[in-house]
């Protein structure tokens, strides 16, 4: 039986009231909704335009950078703008081949590690007396040969990349090619260099600026190549590839005062050899003596660091890491970031002599030496890779100032290719000494401190006005 009454059915709502609160309810929620959603498109369309914004604003603070001090009107701006991608296709290829070819354990044998010195040294071989005389030739097809060192290399990379696809041997010719080409690009750009100077622009501050431009092509294409080797090695190569098909483009669109008229292809015959001014072969001592060091502690350190590291950094991890590798990444990091630091006192040094540029950072670092050999510990460890870096880059800007400058254009690719040849065999000579010396601090050390004393008393004693055979 229905106990319920008149009164209690009089008292339950109505349906139209219902149906209108319903309704209410319904348009109030899809307002939301709709506010939501343009508030979302809105703060989307913010992001976006503050992100493109935000890309714009990078993008004309460097184009302002590379074009300043009359370099947009000298082109100069050309040649560092493509060096920022020469370093940015370098570091894709560096770290494809550091997970393929390049894979050394410091804590192994010691024999891997000395054929890979050795193996360093074949592309200079090539470069020295094959290339840089040819190049020296072909001065009035300076921007194809440009192109053509990028075009080598990103050919390469394709085969490189289809090599590790199917594990084929053809992997090792192509790495070898790209080096090869890499430092033919390195001689025949600082030979280009001279030409599209501005008034008032010194060679060492050119020189630095280009640098700085490699840093920061090399900063952001080192992300993009690590996420693209994610996927494999042969992904990084062909984001490499892009950028070196790009690089070939920008090297023929370089001004075309970068080759040597048909007036001065007269004017470039002439002999073949000639003696190095006295500054340059202070220079090439001077800066010798710099890349030992360099690879001497490259070598050296990753051997004893991970080995023998310092009282309190063995065993745990630190925020995933282990300590070892920590220490070894705060000695190698402080050389970096000395180099990094080096490139930036380029622009600051423009009214200090060569001579100076050349011989203060050789004493610099045989007293580092010295006090690490002494006092050896993390601090002096930390201090001898930041005055190596830092001097290291400082002497190698003051060396190409001094070839580009004094050094007659008919041999100056040439002199750079020997040059850099030089350099690079003193780098492999200091990782022999750091291979052949036992891993106790004070004895590598001091036999290093040694050497860099003593050659630097031999640089300092040494006739400055000496001159060395030719350079081609």
């Amino acid at each position: 039986m229905d106990e319920r009454t008149d009164g209690d059915v009089a008292e339950q709502p109505s349906p139209a009231p219902q149906r209108g609160r319903g309704r209410r309810f319904a348009s109030a929620t899809g307002r939301g909704i709709g506010a939501a959603a343009r508030g979302t498109r809105d703060g989307i369309g913010a992001a976006g335009r503050g992100t493109g914004h935000g890309a714009t604003y990078v993008f004309r603070q460097a184009r302002r950078a590379s074009h300043a001090q009359g370099a947009g009107d000298s082109g100069l701006y050309r040649i560092i703008e493509l060096h920022a991608f020469n370093a940015a296709g370098d570091a894709a290829l560096a770290i494809s081949l550091a997970g393929t070819i390049f894979i050394a354990d410091p804590g192994g044998a010691r024999g891997p590690v000395a054929l890979f010195l050795g193996l360093t040294m074949l592309p200079f071989a090539v470069v020295a007396p094959l290339i840089g005389p040819f190049l020296d030739r072909f001065s009035h097809g300076r921007r194809w040969a440009i192109g053509g060192t990028f075009a080598i290399r990103g050919v390469c990379c394709l085969v490189a990349a289809d090599a590790i696809a199917s594990n084929s041997v053809l992997l090792y010719p192509a790495a070898l090619g790209c080096l090869v080409a890499s430092k033919a690009y390195g001689v025949a750009r600082a030979a280009t260099v001279p030409r599209l100077m501005p008034e008032g622009l010194s060679l060492v501050k050119a020189n630095s600026r280009i640098s700085l431009a490699g840093i920061v092509g090399a900063a952001v294409s080192g992300p993009l190549a690590a996420g693209a080797a994610s996927f494999g090695g042969q992904w990084s190569l062909r984001y490499a590839f892009v950028v070196y098909a790009a690089a070939t483009v920008l090297s023929i669109l370089l001004p075309a005062r970068s080759d040597a008229s048909d007036d001065e292809d007269s004017l470039m015959d002439g002999p073949t050899r000639t003696r190095l001014p006295s500054v340059v072969v202070l220079g090439l001592r001077c800066n010798a003596g710099l890349r030992m060091l360099s690879g001497f502690l490259t070598i050296y350190m990753a051997f004893l660091l991970t080995q023998h590291p310092l009282p309190g950094w063995t065993g745990t991890t630190f925020l995933g890491l282990h300590r070892e590798t920590l220490l070894l990444g705060l000695v190698i990091g402080a050389a970096g970031l000395g180099n990094t630091v080096g490139i930036g006192l380029g622009n600051l040094l423009r009214a200090v002599p060569t001579r100076v540029m050349v011989v203060v950072p050789l004493v610099l670092d045989a007293a580092a030496a010295v006090c690490a050999a002494l006092f050896y510990g993390l601090l002096f460890a930390v201090v001898l890779g930041l005055v190596a870096g830092v001097s290291q880059a400082v002497g190698k800007l003051a060396l190409d100032a001094a070839i580009q400058r004094d050094v007659p254009e008919r041999v100056r690719t040439s002199a750079f290719a020997r040059s850099e040849t030089l350099l690079q065999l003193s780098w492999v000579l200091g990782g022999f000494i750091g291979i052949a010396l036992p891993l106790v601090p004070r004895v590598g050390l001091g036999v290093l401190a040694g050497i860099l004393v003593l050659w630097t008393l031999f640089v300092l004693v040494a006739r400055s006005r000496r001159v060395v055979p030719g350079v081609a």
